[in-house]
């Protein structure tokens, strides 16, 4: 496991802060799928939700790289690891709660799942990671 380094009070606010960003996946052409989402970043773990069956949650099934990207202004920041589909009644409320708290209560959804990306890859604008 790579040792990811701690955000800075500034890389914590800017994970905080109402930013969207991208979430790339391996599409099943080997080509590079690239969506807008929402996420959170807690206890050193990505978090989006989204519903099943999406082509996000199909192309991570098939290949668990991704990377989520966020750009606000001069500062950006890159996390990229393996991610893995959760289902399970806890994770997704946990998600959802995360979620609510960053940017708003998302609309009911009963085929919501959760993605959720260990990092092993972080790049970004220099005072986001110690």
């Amino acid at each position: 496991m790579t040792s990811i380094p701690a955000l800075t009070d500034d890389g914590r606010r800017f994970v905080t802060d109402y930013h969207l960003a991208t979430l790339s996946t391996m599409g099943r052409d080997a080509g590079i799928h690239v969506v807008a989402v929402g996420f959170t970043f807690v206890d050193g773990i990505v978090r989006i939700i989204t519903s099943d069956g999406s082509q996000k949650v199909r192309n991570i099934e098939r290949d668990p790289r991704a990377t989520v990207a966020q750009l606000a202004g001069p500062q950006w920041m890159s996390i990229a690891g393996s991610a893995v589909i959760e289902r399970d009644p806890d994770a997704v409320a946990h998600a959802v709660a995360l979620y609510a708290e960053r940017y708003r209560p998302p609309r009911v959804n009963p085929k919501r799942v959760v993605i959720t990306l260990t990092p092993e890859r972080v790049l970004g604008s220099s005072g986001l990671w110690a």
